[in-house]
């Protein structure tokens, strides 16, 4: 009787097992069954294709799997289907014809360790809907309000580029890694917006910021992080959280030692000083709104957001600028030879002079374009079933945009995978700027802060290039120009010498 119950139970086991793997693959195999889905690798019970993607550089493994199925390919992770678009004309689609049914944000069940709610969306992650349109109109109409496009701003950037020239000087031609003072700079444009202040490049918390900044940024990569995303059950694991995402959560807390601050310090009688107080202002006004997105939740995670987004792209771009130009001597040289001719060596550069100045204007965009910082954008969901290049998405698939299969397309680009400026200038030398040009993503959810970072690579590269040369410290090796891949595509750790023209 007892070995009649052993078997029994065996042959429970294993129905239950047949049964949750039916579970499994019934829904994937009807999928892979459809003639118009994306085709795709063969996923594994339970994980799907989590093992067959290399999350220290998913570029390269979806660059591989491009290869073998084609601009269109779908995965699955773990139980989240997954299609990954490629090409201009696959994401020109996606993202812009498409754009209305492909706008929405998949849940991130990961940040949730840090405290955001169901009334926390903010801008970057928040799902597609209104309190995301609200929060755009708000940080587009408050930016503007605050200097975006107008003199003010370019003249608070251009003080900023003054400041990050003297603290080059400081190191009089010794060599030194710009990384920390970039950041610093271009952090200090963004707090001008959002707190109305900036800091001292030696504050201690300022520092400190920009640290966990950093150090938030490797949390956000690796296969821990995505398996936890993917099954959010595992973040219920005591401590488990707090320890792989620690220096999210520890930034998280200055970002809202600065916010009561600034709510302290505040003078409701008096017009906004920048955009938290605009902010606080809307809060306000919504009291007793439940449809408002204005909420104190919410505050915390618009700010972080605009202070995140709006520093690492563009100081990170700023790296490879000087990277390139030591590494490309004759470029710099040319750029430096078309300030002296158009800016001179005492007046600061001005936004009016890019119409002037198409050389260097082709070389800030190749920066950008050879950088490729943000190479597979940001994952965006479809909100109903949709079409693209032929193939049926299916709703609720979790979309990825290969912006660097667009920025570094051979059948565009003459040397795509080389540092050329020339891909931004016409025969007569006039600058121009190919469609394939889409850094900022393309679409409804392209990148607001683009006309800052616009004017802030101008203004600190011209300013930069206009008061030193460039150049590899004597004895080292040439630097490489091969990124390292995390949430964004990084130079390698490298030092240069900045000498007074």
């Amino acid at each position: 009787m007892g070995l009649l119950t052993g078997e029994a139970l065996w042959t429970l086991a294993v129905a239950v097992a047949v049964f949750l793997l039916l579970v499994d693959l019934m829904p994937q195999a009807a999928l892979r069954w459809s003639a118009r889905y994306p085709p795709g690798p063969m996923p594994l019970p339970g994980l799907g294709n989590l093992l067959q993607v290399d999350f220290q550089n998913m570029l390269h493994s979806f660059n591989q799997l491009r290869l073998r199925f084609g601009d269109v390919f779908s995965l699955r992770l773990v139980r989240t289907p997954v299609v990954v678009v490629n090409g201009l004309a696959a994401v020109h689609e996606t993202l812009v014809y498409r754009s209305n049914d492909t706008s929405d944000r998949p849940p991130m069940p990961v940040y949730k360790h840090l405290g955001f709610g169901p009334h926390s969306e903010g801008l970057v992650l928040a799902r597609y809907g209104h309190a995301w349109r609200e929060q755009r109109r708000f940080s587009l109409s408050t930016l503007r309000n605050f200097g975006l496009g107008k003199k003010s701003l370019e003249q608070w950037v251009t003080e900023e580029a003054t400041c990050l020239c003297a603290a080059f000087a400081d190191h009089e031609g010794r060599p030194f890694s710009p990384n920390a003072l970039v950041s610093k700079a271009v952090s200090n444009v963004i707090t001008s917006l959002v707190f109305g202040r900036r800091f001292q490049y030696d504050d201690a918390r300022f520092r400190k910021l920009l640290d966990l900044m950093e150090q938030g940024l490797k949390e956000e990569t690796g296969f821990l992080r995505e398996v936890l995303n993917l099954v959010p059950a595992l973040l219920q694991i005591p401590g488990l959280a707090a320890k792989v995402f620690e220096g999210q959560k520890a930034f998280m807390a200055i970002m809202d030692e600065l916010i009561t601050e600034h709510r302290v310090a505040r003078d409701p009688a008096q017009p906004p000083r920048d955009l938290t107080d605009a902010f606080l202002d809307e809060v306000e006004k919504a009291k007793g709104n439940p449809e408002s997105s204005f909420n104190d939740e919410n505050l915390r995670m618009v700010v972080s957001d605009l202070f995140s987004a709006g520093m690492l792209t563009t100081s990170t771009t700023l790296t490879w600028a000087l990277l390139l130009m030591i590494v490309h001597p004759d470029v710099q040289r040319r750029v430096q030879q078309e300030i002296d001719e158009v800016i001179g060596q005492v007046r600061p550069p001005e936004m009016g002079d890019q119409a002037r100045m198409p050389f260097t204007m082709a070389v800030v965009h190749e920066v950008q374009r050879f950088g490729d910082i943000i190479p597979l954008g940001l994952p965006h969901k479809t909100s109903r079933d949709v079409e693209v290049q032929g193939f049926l998405i299916p709703k609720g698939t979790m979309l990825i945009t290969n912006l660097s299969s667009v920025l570094k397309d051979e059948t565009i680009w003459k040397e795509p995978f080389r540092f050329y400026p020339e891909h931004f200038l016409d025969a007569q030398g006039h600058f121009v700027k190919p469609a394939a040009f889409i850094p900022f993503s393309a679409g409804r959810r392209s990148c607001l802060g683009e006309p800052l970072a616009r004017m802030e690579l101008f203004l600190f590269f011209t300013r930069l290039l206009q008061r030193f040369s460039f150049s590899v410290p004597e004895g080292q090796p040439r630097p490489s120009d091969h990124p390292v891949y995390a949430l964004l595509a990084t130079p390698a750790p490298y030092q240069l010498c900045a000498v007074p023209r």
